[in-house]
């Protein structure tokens, strides 16, 4: 018989100025999946999409050797090897479009999403979780496809986090579906994903969070000389992006979808989904991951850049962002070439593949973790009905898969980042003696085995 462990008390490392806090207790499938990853794959992954010397999406389609047709038909046969662990769980398709010229298309041009589904394996769970990485590279012109564009860091690395977590996991099996997503056109501007997240929409996909890995290969800072090896950058927006309902990205539209959530007006600025998952991010990353250090970042992007995380976002979705601690610029959206001792190119010996090993890693334990939750409490409230110095926090529970064995509910002061304390309950309702106007709460569900739901953040009620 399986032994469940249940924590009664919850042994937590706590959080009072830049720590995050960090459980003891791992999953041992899940640790033996995470040692599974390898750098040395990572790296015939990343050499091997180099080979075809230019992904641009607007090169070649035809050859079998060079260009992007090339490129994403060696993608989705490694993909097919993979599913074949799979027992007939997993199916690897080209989600396919046309894209009309314009902006930075010349012509119509195809382009095809490589898309490996890892069906999940309770019928009752509609949950989806989503890893993604950019397959198409550029020089410095954009609109040049007849260059060398190797595009090692930029975005082999996160292809390869995608199609490295696709070989370990199809052979497991989760109770909600996870999707290896690789796309083109995030460098004419975001045109695979923003294609997959509106047929997301269109089909009422339940996508409970994604992860965009966009330049997650590099350990090197330009300007400031840094070799960091053991920090990543999660980047996560608070106001949400748009108000999916009417696609307009104005601060009015972002503001009212806030006000829709709950967030503005209760303090909740700072506790989107996408922060949520961010958070959640941190904590399980960092219970599994040996040296490694996750570095919240409170912004949609970097300036004057952007990802694939953004479509889904913009399409309603819970969505962060990957990416390296320090940039080398140097090495990315530049034609190769040598000026003044400096090599100019985003060449695959620049790619630190322990690290990349490292971010792949980190994906892992949280799609994991979160593809084998309960699902998280639905309606979650905290009570105002009255003056008082306590806190009354309500929820259902989640209609969606398995039943929670039980709750945790999280606590941080307000002005910090991290959640500080963590207290298991059960039943749907509970009253803590610290005051709600002092602190950010939220809700997650818990099975027996200890793996935790998204947190949700509440909404008042009377």
């Amino acid at each position: 018989m399986k032994k469940h462990i249940l924590p009664i008390v919850l042994i937590i490392m706590m959080a009072f100025c830049s720590q995050a806090q960090t459980t003891i207790k791992q999953d041992p499938a899940i640790k033996q999946m995470v040692d599974e990853v390898s750098d040395k794959n990572i790296e015939v992954i990343v050499s091997k999409l180099v080979s075809f010397k230019t992904r641009n999406t607007l090169s070649d389609t035809t050859s079998a050797t060079e260009g992007i047709g090339a490129a994403r038909n060696w993608i989705k046969s490694e993909m097919e090897k993979y599913a074949a662990a799979s027992s007939g769980r997993m199916k690897v398709e080209f989600d396919s479009f046309t894209q009309a010229p314009g902006g930075r298309f010349d012509k119509p041009t195809i382009l095809k999403n490589v898309v490996a589904i890892l069906k999940g394996t309770d019928p009752t769970d509609t949950r989806v979780y989503i890893v993604s990485g950019h397959y198409d590279s550029r020089v410095t012109d954009v609109m040049n496809a007849n260059a060398v564009e190797p595009g090692a860091v930029d975005d082999a690395s996160g292809t390869a986090v995608s199609m490295e977590l696709c070989r370990v996991m199809a052979k497991r099996s989760f109770p909600a579906t996870i999707i290896f997503l690789t796309v083109p056109g995030e460098e004419q501007g975001l045109n695979g994903s923003a294609h997959i997240a509106k047929r997301a929409k269109d089909e009422h996909w339940n996508i409970d969070a994604m992860l965009n890995n966009d330049i997650v290969g590099n350990t090197h800072g330009q300007d400031n000389d840094l070799k960091d090896n053991t920090h990543v950058r999660v980047f996560s927006e608070g106001i949400p992006s748009i108000d999916a309902a009417s696609r307009t990205d104005s601060l009015a539209s972002r503001r009212a979808a806030a006000a829709i959530t709950g967030l503005i007006g209760n303090g909740g600025e700072n506790d989107s989904q996408s922060r949520q998952l961010a958070r959640y991010v941190k904590e399980t990353a960092e219970r599994y991951v040996e040296q490694l250090d996750v570095k919240l970042i409170y912004r949609r992007d970097r300036f004057l850049r952007g990802g694939d995380q953004t479509s889904f976002q913009l399409n309603g979705f819970t969505a962060v962002r990957f990416t390296e601690m320090n940039e080398d610029f140097t090495h990315q959206h530049q034609d190769l070439r040598t000026e003044n001792g400096i090599v100019y190119g985003d060449l695959p010996e620049f790619a630190d593949y322990p690290y990349i090993q490292k971010v792949a890693r980190m994906n892992l334990s949280v799609l994991a973790n979160l593809a084998s939750s309960a699902a998280a409490p639905v309606n979650v409230g905290i009570t105002t009905s009255g003056l008082t110095n306590k806190t009354t926090l309500k929820w259902e529970t989640p209609k969606l898969g398995k039943k929670p064995t039980g709750y945790y509910i999280l606590m941080r002061e307000t002005i910090n980042p991290y959640w500080e304390k963590k207290f298991y309950v059960t039943g749907n309702e509970t009253t803590l003696n610290y005051s709600k106007d002092n602190y950010f709460f939220a809700v997650q569900s818990v099975d027996a085995d200890g793996h935790e739901s998204l947190p949700i953040f509440p909404k008042p009620v009377r």
